[in-house]
């Protein structure tokens, strides 16, 4: 299952080399969406650990993840279950304070040559 989510970066955690075959990044988005602050904890595997490289703590992005989730039969003979939201792709959201390089939109509509008015004023408006 795909979905995304626009926050603010919270914490951006190291690579941990899990094991020969597995390396992990740990990644935490504010979700201000609700009443209340959601702290979501995400992870990025493998070779996307490093899509992080570019993003600072605070920074606005849109992230793309997966849902996954995984049993686990302890040594105890317990079954433990795992929930991960395993990060795809991150964008850098623009933020209001940043100028645009572009020129404004004028928005100019029905400009026409009108009739003189009454006081002799030949101008247009």
């Amino acid at each position: 299952m795909s979905y995304k989510l626009s926050g603010r970066i919270k914490l951006i955690g190291e690579t941990v080399q899990v094991s020969d075959k597995f390396s992990k990044r740990d990644l935490v988005i504010t979700d201000e969406s609700s009443m209340y602050p959601q702290f979501l904890k995400m992870q990025l595997a493998q070779d996307k650990c490093g899509l992080l490289d570019s993003y600072k703590v605070d920074d606005s992005v849109e992230v793309s993840f997966n849902l996954n989730g995984r049993l686990w039969t302890n040594p105890k003979g317990e079954d433990v279950f795992f929930t991960t939201l395993d990060v795809w792709r991150i964008d850098k959201l623009s933020t209001n304070n940043q100028t645009s390089q572009e020129a404004p939109i004028v928005n100019v509509t029905n400009i026409s040559q009108s009739e003189p008015q009454e006081d002799g004023d030949d101008l247009p408006f």
